[in-house]
């Protein structure tokens, strides 16, 4: 059987990140003052990250960790906007044109509602396509909703150029 892939392809991405009261909170290629820091290889970004895994998988690319890993020390503590902005390089490259992307955020805090639209704005500035953004909790339940951490996904539409 002969499979040709679709002019239009989805891609979805998932990411996770304990806290680290140490480093800043950097979500959503946004700083989220009076929230702890997300470990991580780069800024800890789960949004940006989650972004990044559903564009690369959608292009057929692989993934975050062997785009960007921790054995490739060229992208220790790079921002999500920067890895964003590479991943739809990439993409490009590769022959797709980015449609939109679909993140949601899933923790207890940051609140993201009265910042929303300006994280959009901040990923679409780097992927160069229409962004939602959404948030949600898990009423208490799992790492998220014990504080420990932070989780995202998302899913990226692109289509073949």
């Amino acid at each position: 059987m002969n499979l040709e892939f679709p002019p239009v392809v989805v891609g979805h991405g998932t990411d996770v990140h304990r806290f680290d009261s140490e480093r800043p909170c950097l979500l959503a290629c946004l700083e989220w003052p009076d929230t702890p820091g997300l470990a991580g290889h780069s800024d800890g970004d789960a949004a940006a990250h989650a972004v990044c895994d559903a564009l690369l998988s959608a292009a057929g690319l692989g993934d975050l960790g062997a785009n960007f890993g921790t054995t490739r020390p060229e992208w220790a503590g790079a921002s999500g906007a920067a890895l964003l902005g590479e991943t739809a390089r990439r993409v490009h490259e590769a022959g797709w044109r980015i449609g939109n992307v679909s993140v949601q955020i899933i923790g207890a805090h940051p609140k993201i509602a009265p910042r929303r639209a300006e994280a959009e704005t901040a990923i679409e500035a780097a992927v160069g396509a229409p962004v939602r953004l959404s948030a949600t909790t898990t009423d208490g339940l799992g790492f998220t909703g014990r504080g420990e951490g932070l989780a995202a996904t998302a899913v990226a539409l692109l289509y073949q150029l």
